[in-house]
């Protein structure tokens, strides 16, 4: 189906005429020819295969691997090696769409930037980006904890919070800071981020007010 696919393509056959005639010229050779196409040796069909594989497969990728990024050479390169090594097209993709999960996830954590200032004893910090488990400790990071002030606002207007990790993340800053004694405010946070805050952190809940006075 795969090969009959790109067959399609590459000749010219772009519409839902061609998926139509192949798909039903399949089924008649099923339901019609099945005799007939019993008879047929495999190795003429295995013959047919191989032509088929060497026709659609782009040979420019391989000269491509060094021009992509490392990132994209690697999927493509695990996705052929697990189908080969397992006869498994389906154990290949899952190997692909996790090494590109992965690959996607490290390049959302390295668009993530954190800037403050400070006017009259207040330090805002301003947070960009996407908040989630893989920038989780970037996020804790950026905030310096011996800073002598007497109020921090978290300006998170521009950011988003996608997971539990972030909400922990954001409870961890909030409560080190009132630890020592330093009032926090957060701003800015968006519906959705809101909803995560509402049903997991902690820092604005009775909880852990009281946790935060039991420990100063």
């Amino acid at each position: 189906m795969i090969g009959q696919s790109v067959i399609n393509v590459t000749s010219g056959g772009r519409g839902r005429l061609s998926t139509f005639v192949a798909g039903a010229f399949l089924l008649f050779l099923i339901l019609v020819l099945d005799d007939i196409v019993r008879i047929i040796p495999m190795a003429a069909l295995v013959a047919v295969m191989i032509m088929v594989s060497i026709g659609t497969f782009s040979w420019r990728s391989i000269l491509d691997l060094r021009r992509n990024p490392w990132q994209s050479s690697v999927v493509m390169l695990a996705t052929v090696v697990t189908v080969v090594g397992t006869h498994d097209l389906a154990k290949g993709v899952i190997v692909g769409v996790l090494l590109s999960g992965v690959f996607f996830a490290g390049k959302v954590a390295r668009m993530f930037r954190v800037t403050s200032w400070l006017v009259d004893g207040t330090r805002t910090y301003s947070v960009e980006g996407q908040i989630f488990f893989a920038s989780s400790e970037s996020f804790v990071a950026a905030f310096d904890f011996m800073d002598e002030i007497d109020r921090v606002v978290i300006d998170v207007s521009q950011a988003h919070l996608w997971d539990i990790s972030a909400v922990g993340a954001l409870d961890k800053v909030v409560m080190k800071y009132r630890r020592n004694g330093i009032a926090v405010e957060v701003i800015g946070v968006n519906a959705a981020s809101a909803h995560m805050l509402d049903r997991f952190a902690l820092h604005d809940k009775p909880e852990g007010n009281t946790g935060m006075a039991a420990g100063h």
